[in-house]
């Protein structure tokens, strides 16, 4: 892999700098989101649509833990890669250093509080009836691995800050790949059943982990720690909670969506219904991963640009981002329309000696996906608006408006209306919920996105 300088990203063209940041975040983001989606496929069709479910009520919990790395990462990045730009390398190593400490401290206790309140958090999530037994097989195990993930998931977020997007892409890789590998093994060859699922989870954890690790320690990292840079710094770590608290207060509301939704759903349609839930859900994280892709690789961008103060270069990077990101949303947009039933049809297959149960739960989620999908993604060509839009303010280290367009959609919008749509139109009223979140909370992000540029980003 060529070697690349951070000094690059305030130098080169922003299409090719935006290109060349955003395909390898994009295909790391595809890869990941594929090893989500085929190991549902696997989960649906070794075991059955019960197991989807079950690993989605555990997803929130082992998500929001693994989210606490990423918040300390994207919150720390923002310095380091402003730090980097205006060629304060002390505070860049400092911030670096404390971002591990910190992690680490974090995510061990809350593994710990994770595993002791288990047969409170499960249920609480939709986890019940039949549902709850395989969730606290899979919960179990998998919390283990979560601090290795949240240490990938803050070290990626560094990489990147770097300018070395593609190793960035390697780390997301290599989990992915190991897991759909070990599912294979420990589910269809082994038969371990969930036991199989959350021990190839929490085995890919690892392999990312190792990778991270060798990555930091090897010549590629510009990054050369002291032990020093280890011990915490009270104002840097105000620095990093702050802006960090935009991802995890994101990722902590996505989990009280997640906890709505599967007893919303629930109380609607039983477990088959979280099934179909579970099976969307898939498809948020997988479809959407090309404008996921361009916002990651806009963030050192913008926060480098900023921090050199080479203001034309920002606003051309917000722009470039929009346009990009909107075009990928478009293409997503129209073959989700076009092919649902199809898509749906990939998740479950009636494996022999399933029981009539299992056979009646699988054609009533294949019934019911395909309108719940259309629905779903009904806004998605105008939501990278409202992506770029706050992850811009993330970038450049202002963190009240960032988390206040973080929360927007699912915090201030989505959340009221999933708690009162339903309670008139009913399943419809759940799937609505998404597409008039999405158009509301995008109007509110670009009018402050664009009051932002006219005010602070003026030449």
């Amino acid at each position: 892999m060529a070697r690349v300088s951070a000094e690059q990203l305030g130098t080169e063209p922003i299409s090719k700098l935006l290109v060349r940041q955003a395909v390898p975040a994009s295909i790391g983001i595809l890869v990941m989101s594929l090893n989500v989606l085929v190991d549902s496929i696997f989960v649906g069709n070794w075991i059955g649509s019960i197991a989807i479910a079950a690993i989605n009520v555990v997803l929130p919990v082992s998500f929001f833990i693994a989210a606490l790395g990423m918040s300390i990462g994207i919150g720390g990045s923002s310095i380091l890669s402003r730090a980097l730009g205006a060629d304060r390398r002390e505070k860049a190593l400092k911030t670096f250093g404390n971002q591990i400490t910190l992690t680490l401290l974090v995510t061990i206790v809350m593994v710990i509080l994770g595993l002791y309140f288990i047969d409170t958090l499960i249920p609480a999530f939709g986890g019940k009836g039949e549902i709850f037994a395989p969730a606290k097989i899979y919960y179990t195990i998998v919390l283990y691995g979560v601090p290795f993930l949240a240490l990938c998931m803050m070290g990626n977020t560094v990489i990147r800050a770097e300018g070395k997007p593609k190793f960035a892409m390697v780390a997301m890789i290599i989990p992915s790949v190991g897991n759909l590998f070990m599912d294979y093994l420990f589910i269809y060859v082994f038969d371990w059943g969930m036991h199989g699922a959350a021990w190839a989870s929490t085995g890919s954890y690892f392999l990312c982990f190792s990778y991270v690790l060798w990555f930091f320690l090897s010549q590629n990292s510009e990054l050369k720690l002291r032990f020093r840079d280890f011990g915490l710094n009270l104002p840097i770590l105000r620095e990093i909670s702050s802006l960090g608290f935009v991802t995890l207060a994101r990722q902590a509301v996505t989990s009280v969506v997640y906890l709505l939704m599967n007893n919303i759903l629930f109380g609607l349609g039983g477990e088959a219904m979280v099934a179909v839930y579970a099976i969307i859900g898939r498809m948020l994280m997988f479809a959407l991963f090309p404008v996921f892709g361009v916002t990651q690789g806009f963030l050192p961008i913008a926060s480098f640009n900023y921090g050199a103060e080479k203001w034309g270069r920002v606003r051309l990077s917000i722009s470039t981002a929009i346009k990009y990101a909107s075009a990928l949303a478009t293409v997503v947009f129209i073959l989700l329309m076009v092919f649902p039933a199809e898509i749906a049809g990939l998740f479950l297959g009636d494996q022999p000696g399933m029981s009539a149960a299992d056979l009646a739960t699988n054609a009533f989620v294949l019934e019911h996906i395909p309108a719940a999908m259309r629905w779903v993604f009904a806004a998605t060509p105008v939501i990278a608006i409202q992506l770029i839009g706050a992850a811009y303010f993330q970038a450049i280290g202002k963190a009240r408006p960032a988390l206040l367009l973080t929360l927007t959609r699912q915090g201030f919008f989505f959340i009221p209306l999933i708690l009162v749509l339903p309670l008139y139109f009913g399943e419809l009223g759940v799937w609505i919920s998404f597409p008039i979140a999405d158009f509301l909370s995008t109007l509110v992000t670009g009018y402050f996105l664009r009051r932002e540029v006219k005010r602070e980003l003026a030449v």
